[in-house]
């Protein structure tokens, strides 16, 4: 969970860093790509969330 919320935040830091500076347009994209993949990485990880087994001890 700690990645994901990594990766929204480097991804949005890098948009913003994009749209701010004259020039630098693709670091909008580079977040931008981030962000897919993470939101990828999201769904696939929290889609087989609930089937970890433990094993009883």
């Amino acid at each position: 969970m700690s990645l994901f919320l990594l990766l929204i935040l480097v991804a949005l830091v890098l948009g913003i860093i994009g749209f701010a500076v004259h020039g630098l347009f693709y670091l909008l994209v580079i977040g931008a790509v981030v962000l897919v993949v993470d939101l990828v990485y999201g769904a696939m990880r929290f889609r087989r969330g609930g089937k970890k087994h433990r094993i009883a001890r």
